[in-house]
């Protein structure tokens, strides 16, 4: 194996709120209709963006976060997408700066040039150094280009263009449209399927992106060869049972191809809709929104006896924040599945936030917490982590099922992850 070179690009704002998504989304789209296989990654560990992303890219997105997934972990997941990728697009994380690890600590770790995207609603001249401004804070970033979002005409469009210094590319831009907002609720994004018009948006962004500017293709990168570790086969012919639908949708593709890689065979089931489960020695029930669909899981009076007699059966089950409210015994007072003594409910400010490493009996792993929800029990944890806010969070174990607010990222120790469903 030797080193790839890809072109790449980072996208970053000034701050959060200016359109990075859909800019992101409208970028890959284009670059994809010249007939480019598109790559895209996001910046941090967010669920939501990765699936407006993949429908723009029609393939699986992939996240760079240095706490959760470690450095190696990036550098491994960016060589295999430049081996199969004309074009990798990354989504950065707020405001170019923000955070930690910000999008630009990322940007210089991987040595990615930077498009600014800037809402430039109000903006004249002062567009071409804010975008200047913040690329040469950190001169060791490579800067791509601008992007201008939410301007007024295509008048208003050419004067910031115009602004511009001559080393920044001019990447295009989208006219104001409110038509071409993504809705939004507590934990963010609204996920991609629930969208009915994503597609349009998508498409529509593209072409105004693509008859703005002429979208040149960003600098190349050259991605090293990572460590080579191949992953034990720990989970050889067994099957994993995994809840993926509306209500249960937070899953990593990362952690799917980890399970794979160790031998398992997957298997997918519907929490809401399925009155059986798949055949499996082991079951995941991640994140996603069950107290949105509490009718139709206390309704589902067959999957709460089907998840009741795997428990009795002592089979492992791993439920993920979601998924541990939707197993405990009601979620705002509505009966759930009843397998985890205790009440879970939702509240109306954060109760968890952050990147982390959960020190658990089966070995450190990292992930990341960001949820609404409480979850009231009798139960004693059997590990905690805190993150940098402060914050801890208790992981149960209940008979065979681990269960926690976190989401793990099993490509941090394959071992470890290996073991909760063995």
């Amino acid at each position: 194996m030797k080193p790839v070179t890809c072109p790449t690009v980072l996208i970053s704002a000034p701050a959060s709120g200016q359109g990075k998504t859909l800019i992101t989304a409208a970028l890959a789209r284009a670059w994809r209709n010249r007939g480019l296989r598109v790559h895209a990654f996001k910046c941090g560990p967010d669920f939501l963006d990765p699936m407006i992303l993949a429908t723009a890219t029609g393939r699986p997105v992939y996240n760079l976060d240095f706490t959760m997934c470690s450095e190696a972990d990036g550098e491994a997941q960016l060589y295999r997408a430049a081996q199969n990728a004309d074009l990798i697009i990354v989504e950065g994380v707020m405001g170019l700066y923000d955070g930690t690890p910000s999008s630009a600590d990322i940007a210089q770790r991987f040595n990615l040039p930077v498009i600014i995207t800037i809402d430039a609603s109000g903006m004249a001249q002062t567009f071409g150094a804010l975008a200047s401004g913040l690329l040469a804070y950190r001169p060791q970033l490579i800067g791509a280009g601008v992007l201008a979002n939410k301007v007024g005409s295509e008048g208003h469009a050419k004067l910031l263009r115009d602004s511009l210094p001559p080393h920044l590319s001019w990447f295009g831009a989208l006219v104001k449209n409110e038509k071409l907002s993504l809705p939004e609720r507590h934990l963010g994004l609204f996920m991609a399927s629930e969208i009915t018009d994503l597609e349009e948006k998508i498409e529509t962004a593209a072409k105004a992106l693509a008859e703005s500017s002429t979208l040149p293709l960003p600098p190349s990168v050259v991605f090293n060869v990572p460590a080579q570790a191949s992953l034990p086969q720990l989970l050889n012919n067994k099957t994993i049972g995994i809840a993926r639908d509306e209500a249960f949708c937070f899953i990593y593709q990362a952690n799917l191809d980890c399970l794979i890689d160790m031998g398992a065979t997957l298997k997918f089931f519907s929490p809401l809709h399925d009155q059986t489960l798949p055949e499996a020695d082991a079951y995941w029930l991640p994140g996603g929104y069950p107290e949105l669909h509490l009718d139709t899981i206390s309704q589902n009076s067959p999957m709460r006896d089907a998840l009741n007699t795997t428990l009795i059966a002592n089979k492992p089950i791993l439920a993920e924040c979601g998924g541990m409210m939707a197993l405990s015994e009601s979620i705002d007072g509505k009966p759930t599945f009843g397998l985890l003594p205790g009440n879970s409910r939702i509240h109306e400010r954060l109760q968890g936030l952050g990147s982390l490493k959960a020190e658990l009996p089966q070995g450190q792993l990292g992930a990341h917490t960001f949820h609404y929800g409480s979850f009231e029990t009798t139960l004693e944890p059997i590990a905690s982590a805190a993150t940098r806010f402060g914050k801890a969070e208790n992981i149960y174990r209940h008979d065979s099922i681990h269960a926690s607010f976190l989401h793990f990222y099993f490509a941090s120790n394959p071992e470890a992850a290996a073991k909760l469903f063995l």
